[in-house]
């Protein structure tokens, strides 16, 4: 199995030098953001940023979050980048509906009909409402996540546990369209980081992996936060090691009982742990 990338880092598109800091700041993958970042009058210099940058592979994968769909801004984002070398992925901002991913998908894919990986961010109630068939929509699409600034505005939300049935809803998706399991959304706070702890404390109960961030010092927090436990890590190789002695499901010494989805979280669980 391969290792799940945890960390994601955010990067305004028009602003090279940090996009070229953060391609170097340990992150699994960086966002290049040419949505929320950049201002009106710099979307042009943005895109035209970024073009030149990612024409050339990069030393880690790379994924870049275009304007809001439909837009003359996002029209030229993907034209730009789509089938750029250093792009490994578009993220693809306040996805409302299955459609908008096949008319994605159809515009950028290439000659041989592959599209580049794409990644939805739902970020209203209605994009909630229909987390599911956006997940399904089309091959193309491999991840789903949260938006929560802009969800928590379009619902009316302040306290951070009215965002859980969303939450829950969005992981619930990705699983049952067979994606992995979403990133949580950016801590705001790049200076809490105790509260970005006790938050990533929280997302893993929930049932996500891994979460973007905005500044690099949050990295190794939200890496910590995910990774397993020594304790986890013993537990998964004694289920795997029964796993690969018996047939069928069976109970460990201790009265656990395993069967294929305990054994595939296990190998999932010694894949995370070979971050360390």
């Amino acid at each position: 199995m391969t290792q799940p990338p945890l960390t994601w880092l955010y990067a305004p598109g028009d602003r090279p030098r940090i996009v070229t800091k953060a391609l170097a700041a340990g992150a699994d993958v960086v966002i290049v953001d040419l949505e929320d970042a950049v201002a009106p009058d710099r979307k042009d210099y943005a895109r035209a940023a970024t073009a030149d940058l990612l024409a050339e592979p990069q030393p880690v994968p790379v994924h870049v979050r275009v304007n809001a769909l439909g837009s003359p801004a996002a029209d030229a984002d993907l034209k730009a980048v789509a089938a750029l070398p250093g792009v490994s992925g578009l993220r693809l901002p306040k996805v409302t509906s299955p459609e908008q991913i096949v008319r994605i998908a159809e515009s950028t894919a290439t000659a041989d009909g592959n599209a580049p990986p794409l990644y939805a961010l739902l970020e209203t109630a209605l994009g909630i409402e229909r987390a599911h068939a956006v997940a399904c929509a089309h091959s193309a699409l491999r991840g789903i996540a949260l938006g929560e600034a802009n969800l928590r505005a379009d619902l009316g939300v302040r306290d951070d546990a009215g965002l859980d049935w969303s939450r829950s809803r969005v992981v619930v998706a990705a699983r049952a369209a067979g994606l992995r399991p979403p990133p949580q959304s950016v801590h705001p706070d790049t200076r809490d980081l105790k509260g970005l702890a006790t938050s990533c404390a929280h997302g893993r109960a929930l049932g996500f992996l891994g979460r973007a961030a905005i500044h690099p010092r949050q990295l190794p927090i939200i890496e910590r936060a995910y990774l397993p436990t020594e304790q986890e890590v013993e537990e998964a190789e004694t289920i795997i090691k029964a796993a690969t002695t018996e047939k069928g499901a069976q109970a460990l010494p201790d009265g656990t009982f395993i069967d294929a989805a305990v054994v595939a979280t296990a190998h999932l669980t010694l894949a995370l742990a070979r971050r360390k």
